[in-house]
């Protein structure tokens, strides 16, 4: 019997990342103090834009490769897919 490739879901992975990230946001702040509290604050910060970052990309399975594009422009440098003309 033939091996089945698993299929890769894009856009359920990248609803995973936006939970993920609102996870991150809505996290309670364990009882640390110091040195420790800016830790996990600055860890919380990165992991949210992290995952904030990929849940935003457009997502897909091209020949077999992942391809994720994430635009890091400003909202005013991005261009308008309404403008563009094909």
């Amino acid at each position: 019997m033939p091996e089945v490739e698993p299929q890769l879901d894009v856009d359920a992975m990248l609803q995973r990342f936006r939970d993920r990230a609102s996870a991150v946001k809505q996290r309670n702040l364990p009882p640390v103090a110091g040195p420790d509290r800016t830790k996990f604050i600055q860890q919380a910060q990165a992991d949210f834009q992290d995952y904030a970052m990929i849940a935003d990309a457009e997502g897909a399975l091209e020949d077999g490769v992942l391809v994720l594009r994430i635009d890091l422009r400003p909202k005013e440098q991005t261009p308008d897919p309404a403008d563009q003309t094909g």
